[in-house]
């Protein structure tokens, strides 16, 4: 029998509706529809109403049920949804939010639900089939609303009971199936689970939905899924972020994905950001009203609403809009027209195609590139017998309190295991997984569901809201076994572990280890089409020294399948039980610890990615004994057959006593900065507050406080991150170092308060914060808990008399903005240890580009890098972006910034820096990928020329300006001086880099100054003396974009094309955070099909007439030095000419800035509106454009610059280039193009390939 199927009016199947919104969401914004609920209250209904003649004689009161209405008072429902469709909407809801029988039971209404939910699918599509009558060429469309029931399934309704749930997933998903039965019935174009509080409840839904789909009773239609973020914090009712919610239900493929109700746009827009930056779905947006006033309505206007909205719109964040609570067709129909001429967002790449991606409270995203990862294997009731005695006792919250010790411990990932003869192993994993969400600290990490029963693996599924892991399933029962478990737990939305075990049993060599994980991942990949990045390889870690000699390769075969995986399994993960390998030494902790840290060092190195381990229980592979650590990689490379022996024999021999007494007398006889170094790398706090002040009270070596922290502190927190990025420390051990570093320095902070306050006596201060160098707001970025390393610079930066603003971990964007902009603050410090914390610095630079702030922005962290930090972060903001690379350096970068003499030379010294670091980083890249020409199309600058602010304004002259023997006294203001010395190579160090701070630097200050005088005596003679003469042509055409090309016209009726200047594009992928246009110079002018009119500038200036004869004299006077310094003067009154040209144009000539008003300073460093780009540099590298550029200004004719064959200008001292006035115009870098551009470019140009790439050879992706 073939899946049911109801086809949409005005398509010939189901098949071509879907396909038709998968083609148009592309193309254009989509609207949905506004609030139901808010029109049914407009209509003042009565109880009678709400009955009926139906329902009449029903026993409970029926007032308040709206979604009833479809039987009692169908014709309005269709008035409201026809007005809403009349107003702009693509999409309208069913009147269905409370239709499932568990919300229905409130009005004891559960025997109609099925009905209910075709009834009001079938009047919603009656209305859009009668609006294709009046709109034939727009379809519209039926979205059966599925609303979150009115209980939740993740949070207890008793407050002495948080483990008891007033309804169970099963209940959810039962109910659903049959709304959603109802709504395919009637008709529905589109699922849409919607106004989720619970994630766990909009799994059940969507569970139901996959069922149905899966099971063939119903053909797919796109799914729709829409979150509610309840306040500011930016999480959902039951703890989630809008990341982790993403991730939550992302399995569920949605077309679109997004947020509605609880806020309005303003409130939600950062949100919005987030989610559009986390998902590869469309976004899908529909806020209130605004918030509602002290009587719970919605007093936005739909003006107010629609210009809100239209900043979603403008800033490329959303695909679908509509409106939620207090929306009407009229906020619908203001947000359409507002709207309407947006280009859609586009999609990022999905990042689940790379990463493994899970979630608790908080998303956790781990790549090839992430370090480690530890699973807390404490809450195990067979692996720990104290967690396994407080279960079977009842200890519920006891044994919550190992749970939380593991996550602070540095559990990343919490594995729970109920399998016990004793337990009902379903009953204990809902229990602690029910009382695990009342715990946020906890709860905030993934879930492991570990168990050999599936029962419980499912029990617990049920439980989790976040995408957790199930371990385990293998094949040990067959395929058919392995494939039904795996569609549940891919239906369930969780990543896998797959045992290295088939039907002949546990896997013990290479090559069966390897041979059972390939088959399991094709069955995984191309049978049911499991992510791979899901997919986690337990290759089975054995016991090795057992006395059994076929028992002692088992570590090196554990190694080598790990590396068969990993090499020839893309994107599958390896886990594996760490304490396994040395399970013969139970009660033998040393021994074991070391065994299971030389272990790790190398199957990590080997491509392991996780393991289930004791975060308390490693030891530092650099700090093992060296008999201890030659006996153990011994034995795990199974290269000494008395390895066993020797490991029992160090264990008697070696006892913990007396291991613990010989290193405390051993390195408690150490001076104290080695002291502090061994307890900082040891994780040992027992000590430190004793030996910190008895470094801080040694004067000779530490003379204030901040020495001790910036010295012996500070250096054994090295160490630490040396350990860490070597793989030889892990991060439990990392926090435990953390947690000695802020003990030493929480007993130092009130000495070094007391010494800031004895400098400030006697200083006079206006206000409180005039005894402040400065004010610095730093933070730990969301998603990220990790503060050491922010809290030291904080103490030294305080230590400097600064005033420091600490907005702690976990801090979200605009929190950060907001102290900002409250504190005036003059630096902002991002902090972040974690992985996924770049690509939150990242969001947070573009946030703050997009506030508008002039504040400089320091990086550092552990995972932070000079090279990210200048290729992914500097880019998005304009003000100084710095990578710090430890806290005493923190100092002198913030001195340096909010020094007035030396912030700009700082700045343009790490942008220089930052550059060639740039340059270096794509130049390396082996396998750069490029767009193809119609995807870096599609991805142009979206300027929305219909707004009154980029309406091109009219030029006071159209046409040209000719300027015969320009008086060249008047451009000495505006030369620039620095690439004059750059020609004599004379460059000072910073702080006296440019000009004049030149004439300090101690090794070129002197000659600098000496040549700068003799410049200047020769540059009043050629001006005086008349010894040169320049020239120059101003031009201003009407003009408009068609494609990569400008069109330039002969006069204003834009009737005669005059000549066309040609674009090239950029290609090469930029990087996936990115959402920077690809860029080419016809982005910035008007396009023809808006019938909006441009236009375009040029400049052809020399200053060079006479130039070449003056230095013909001197070099026939053999004085070669005048020689060039008449050239490299005439080059520098060209380039000051041009500038001076160019201001005349903006002020005047053209008159978009004619309040311009900039120094010399601003001038050369671009700070006014628009751009003037030369053919041949990096913006339009083919130098052949020029020919364009001369034939419309006829520029040989009237000002004598002529083009040689090669297209260099003559005279030598020669600028010229294209003017474009948009506020948007910027400089940037075409890059390498492809073989598809060149040859579409050839043929706009009508010239020869061959030539074409003769021109660009430079910017030539491929070799010719």
């Amino acid at each position: 029998m073939p899946p049911i199927s109801i086809v949409p009016a005005g398509f010939e199947s189901r098949r071509a509706a879907t396909e038709y919104i998968e083609s148009e969401i592309k193309k254009r914004i989509m609207f949905l529809d506004g609030a139901m609920g808010t029109q049914i209250q407009d209509l003042r209904l009565s109880e009678e109403d709400f009955r009926g003649d139906r329902f009449k004689n029903h026993p409970q009161d029926l007032k308040g049920n709206n979604d009833l209405l479809v039987f009692t008072q169908s014709k309005a429902i269709y008035g409201i949804h026809r007005n809403y469709l009349l107003a702009g909407a693509d999409f309208i809801e069913t009147n269905t939010f409370s239709g499932t029988t568990i919300a229905q039971a409130d009005y004891a209404m559960e025997h109609v639900v099925y009905e209910l939910n075709k009834v009001a699918a079938e009047i919603a599509r009656e209305a859009c089939a009668d609006m294709l009558k009046e709109t034939p060429d727009r379809p519209r469309f039926v979205c059966g609303a599925i609303g979150p029931t009115n209980r939740t399934c993740s949070i207890s309704p008793s407050v002495e009971n948080p483990s008891y749930r007033n309804v169970t997933f099963d209940q959810l998903v039962e109910a659903y199936t049959e709304q959603i039965r109802g709504l395919l019935d009637g008709g529905s174009d589109i699922l849409l689970v919607e106004t989720i509080f619970d994630t766990l409840n909009a799994k059940a839904a969507l569970f139901a939905i996959d069922t149905l789909f899966e099971e063939d009773v119903y053909e797919r239609v796109p799914v729709f899924i829409s979150g509610t973020i309840v306040d500011q914090s930016g999480r959902t009712l039951s703890g989630q972020t809008g990341e982790a919610f993403i991730t939550s239900v992302s399995h569920a493929e949605p077309l679109a994905i997004g947020l509605n109700c609880a806020l309005g746009a303003n409130q939600m827009r950062p949100f919005v950001q987030s989610i559009s930056n986390f998902t590869s779905s469309y976004v899908i947006c529909y806020p209130n009203a605004g918030l509602p006033n002290t009587f719970g309505e919605y007093d936005e206007s739909p003006e107010t609403m629609a210009a809100n909205v239209s900043t979603f719109a403008r800033e490329g964040l959303v695909n679908i809009m509509g409106g939620c609570c207090g929306t009407t067709p009229a906020h619908i129909k203001a947000i359409y027209e507002a709207c309407k001429g947006f280009k859609p967002r586009v999609p990022p790449a999905d990042i689940r195609k790379e990463k493994m991606i899970l979630s608790g409270l908080e998303p956790l995203i781990y790549d090839e590139g992430s370090n480690f990862l530890n699973i807390g294997e404490r809450c195990n009731v067979a692996g720990s017998r104290k967690f396994a005695r407080h279960i079977i006792n009842d200890e519920y919250e006891d044994a919550l309190a190992i749970a939380r010790a593991q996550v602070e411990n540095g559990g990343q990932v919490i594995d729970i295991n109920m399998d016990e003869g004793m337990l009902d192993g379903a009953a204990a994993m809902t229990k602690f997984l029910n009382l695990i969400s009342t715990e946020p600290d906890v709860a905030k990490v993934p879930i492991m569901v570990d168990s050999s029963n599936f029962a419980v693996v499912e029990a617990g599924l049920k439980c989790v809201q976040g995408k957790c892991i199930v371990n385990s399933i293998s094949l040990k029962e067959g395929e058919d076994d392995f494939l039904k478990k795996a569609r549940l737990i891919k239906r369930y939305g969780a990543a896998v572990v797959v045992m290295a075990f088939d039907e002949e049993g546990q896997a013990v060599d290479r090559e069966h280890k390897f041979r059972v994980c390939e088959r399991s991942y094709r069955l995984l990949v191309d049978k049911i089409g499991f992510n791979p990045n899901d997919i986690i390889f337990d290759p089975n870690i054995l016991t090795i020294c057992t006395g059994m000699e076929e028992h002692n390769n088992y570590g090196v075969e554990f190694i080598e399948a790990t590396n068969d995986i990993k090499t020839k399994l893309p994107g599958a993960k390896i886990s594996g039980g760490v304490s396994n390998l040395s399970f013969s030494f139970r009660g033998k902790e040393n021994v074991r610890q070391a065994m299971h840290s030389v272990f790790l060092y190398h199957a990590i190195k080997a491509g392991m990615d996780m393991g289930i381990v004791n975060p308390g229980f490693l030891t530092i592979y650099d700090e093992i004994p060296k008999d201890l650590l030659e006996i153990c990689e011994n034995a795990l490379w199974n290269r000494d057959p008395e390895s066993t022996e020797k490991l029992l024999e160090y264990a008697q021999t070696h006892g913990k006593d007396a291991v613990v007494k010989g290193d405390q007398e051993e390195w408690r006889a150490l001076p104290v900065r080695d002291r502090l170094k061994h307890a900082l790398v040891k994780g040992i706090t027992k000590y430190v507050v004793e030996d910190t002040e008895e470094a801080r009270i040694d004067k000779n070596s530490y003379p204030r406080p901040l020495n001790v922290i910036e010295g012996p502190l500070m250096d054994g927190m090295s160490v630490v991150g040396d350990l860490f990025g070597a793989g030889k420390m892990f991060l439990p051990q990392v926090i435990k170092s953390a947690r000695v570093m802020k003990k030493a320095v929480a007993h130092l902070i009130p000495f070094m308060e007391e010494e800031r306050l004895a400098n400030l006596q006697g200083k006079d201060a206006g206000s409180e914060d005039d005894i402040y160098n400065g004010t610095v707001v730093i933070a730990t970025v969301k998603g990220d808990v990790h503060d050491i390393g922010k809290n030291i610079v904080g103490v030294v930066l305080g230590c400097n008399n600064y005033k420091v603003i600490d907005l702690g971990v976990m801090t979200p964007c605009e929190k950060i903005i907001e102290a900002a902009i409250k504190e005036k603050a003059d630096v902002i410090g991002l902090s972040g240890l974690i992985t996924p914390s770049l690509d939150e610095m990242i969001h947070v630079a573009k946030e703050l580009e997009r506030a508008g702030l002039k504040v400089p922005l320091l990086i550092g962290g552990a995972t932070t890098s000079k090279t990210h930090t200048a290729v992914k972060i500097a880019p998005r903001y304009q003000e100084p972006v710095i990578h710090v690379l430890d806290a005493s350096r923190t100092v002198v970068v913030v001195s340096n910034l909010l020094d007035k003499n030396l912030r700009d030379d700082f700045a343009a010294e790490i942008d220089e820096e930052y550059e060639e670091v740039r340059d270096d980083h794509y130049d390396s890249l082996k396998d750069r990928r490029y767009l193809s020409l119609s995807e870096a199309r599609a991805r142009a600058l979206a300027i929305e020329w219909s707004l009154p602010e980029n309406q091109p304004p009219k030029p006071n002259l159209v046409g040209s300006k000719v300027y015969e023997d320009y008086d060249l006294s008047k451009v000495l203001p505006f030369i620039d001086w620095n690439p004059f010395f750059q020609v004599w190579q004379l460059r000072g160090k910073y702080p006296n880099r440019g000009y004049p701070k030149l004439f300090n630097d101690a090794t070129v200050g002197e000659e600098a100054r000496r040549l700068f005088d003799e410049a200047q005596v020769m540059l009043r003679d050629l001006i005086v003396n008349r010894r040169i003469r320049a020239s120059a042509i101003v031009s201003i055409f009407p003009a408009n974009a068609v494609g990569d090309d400008i069109v330039v016209y002969t006069d204003e009726s834009r009737t005669e094309v005059a000549g066309t200047y040609h674009g090239l594009r950029q290609q090469a992928e930029k990087d996936k955070e990115s959402t920077d246009p690809y860029l080419c110079l016809s982005d910035f002018i008007a396009p023809a099909s808006t019938g909006i009119p441009d236009y375009i500038g040029s400049i052809a200036a020399s200053a060079g007439f006479g130039v070449d004869e003056l230095a013909a004299k001197y070099e026939a006077e053999h004085d070669d030095y005048s020689a060039i310094m008449v050239k490299a003067l005439a080059d520098r009154l060209a380039e000051a000419l041009t500038e001076k040209l160019h201001q005349d144009m903006r002020r005047e000539l053209w008159g978009f800035a004619p309040s311009e008003s900039l120094d010399t300073q601003d001038l050369l460093s671009i700070k006014y509106q628009g751009i003037r780009p030369a053919p041949g540099y990096p913006s339009q590298p083919d130098h052949s454009e020029k020919h364009t550029m001369w034939n419309l200004g006829r520029i040989n004719e009237t000002t004598g610059i002529e083009l040689t064959e090669s297209l260099m200008m003559h005279p030598g001292a020669s600028v010229c280039s294209l003017v474009f006035a948009h506020p948007k115009s910027a400089y940037f870098a075409v890059g390498k193009i492809t073989k598809e551009q060149v040859d579409e470019y050839s043929a706009r140009k009508n010239m020869s390939i061959d030539d074409v790439e003769t021109w660009l050879r430079p910017i030539l992706s491929y070799d010719v």
